[in-house]
């Protein structure tokens, strides 16, 4: 393992949620609370980014704690429960935590085949820079780190401080990741989006939220080879590092730019029988890239190890995996 892949070398930020499995019936439709009480429930540190670095750090296995992250909970039982299932997983989890509002959830309601998620950020949207980034113990963190990795979601909540760490990665010459997340955040975050573009190393995308983006952009082509070489292209400050653009598509292959081509890495294939739940399949697949890209492997293995990853949370239920990773 090189030296690049030590404690702390990963960081997340984003909105930590904890995610609520449970098996209900047909028809129940009713609260958080009420779920809790009436069926048998599973709790999983969940979120976009937290599910990434969940996963980078279950393909990596050792060293622990290889990913930091931070984020907004509240001061409540589900707080309490999410601090637990994030040490679990191993990541060292630094939550900014707050009293105004309570912890986010995400609750995945399972009748049959059919998932139903209900979603509330609550505290997750309550992140502030000042009172958690800025503090010296805090920043020390982001410093240690080499990689950086934030979904497009949370350029709904603190715009400054994904700038802030944006801009340490492009002075430092480290690596900042973005994921544009929901074709929502391209069309109408376009504008917090854009400010945070010229830092970003590494662009993460599917095939719909890149479609939207070139809409939103002009880029006048529905092409994702296209898209991707154009969004490579946009105004970027570290000159040193060529942005990295990075769209998955499902079945149908993975497509990457790097140096002035466009190549497509067929994914693993997976029978349909076999598939459980493909709601958690893009931040594995993150999640396996980021755990190559920390030891400093090839951009190929780094796609590799996303489609392993992705492959196998794909036939669980949730962002769940077993014990040990089985990638070579």
């Amino acid at each position: 393992m090189s030296f690049f892949c030590s404690q702390n070398a990963l960081f997340g930020m984003g909105n930590p949620l904890l995610d609520i499995c449970a098996v209900v019936d047909k028809d129940f439709l009713d609260k958080f609370e009420e779920i809790v009480k009436k069926f048998k429930v599973e709790y999983h540190a969940g979120g976009a980014t937290q599910n990434s670095v969940k996963v980078a750090q279950w393909m990596i296995q050792e060293p622990h704690k290889v990913a930091t992250f931070f984020g907004c909970i509240g001061k409540d039982k589900f707080g309490k429960i999410l601090k637990e299932k994030a040490e679990e997983a191993h990541v060292d989890a630094h939550y900014y935590e707050q009293s105004q509002e309570p912890t986010g959830t995400c609750a995945a309601c399972i009748t049959g085949d059919n998932r139903s998620l209900i979603a509330n950020l609550a505290a997750a949207n309550c992140y502030k820079k000042e009172k958690h980034l800025d503090l010296a113990e805090n920043w020390k963190l982001v410093e240690k780190a080499q990689v950086y990795y934030i979904a497009g979601f949370f350029l709904t909540v603190s715009l400054e401080s994904i700038l802030k760490v944006a801009k340490h990665a492009s002075q430092n010459n480290k690596i900042f990741c973005l994921n544009l997340s929901a074709p929502f955040i391209c069309e109408f975050f376009k504008e917090a989006l854009m400010k945070v573009m010229p830092y970003v190393d590494i662009l993460f995308g599917n095939e719909t939220e890149a479609a939207t983006f070139a809409r939103e952009q002009g880029f006048e082509t529905e092409d994702i080879e296209e898209i991707a070489k154009k969004a490579q292209s946009l105004p970027k400050e570290n000159k040193k590092r060529q942005r990295i653009v990075v769209f998955t598509q499902g079945k149908e292959g993975t497509v990457m730019t790097k140096g002035d081509k466009v190549e497509t890495f067929p994914v693993l294939e997976i029978d349909q029988s076999e598939m459980v739940d493909t709601n958690g399949a893009g931040d594995a697949f993150v999640g396996g890239f980021l755990s190559q890209l920390v030891q400093d492997k090839t951009f190929e293995q780094c796609i590799r190890a996303g489609h392993y990853a992705a492959n196998v949370i794909i036939r669980h239920a949730g962002c769940t995996f077993p014990e040990k990773p089985d990638f070579h």
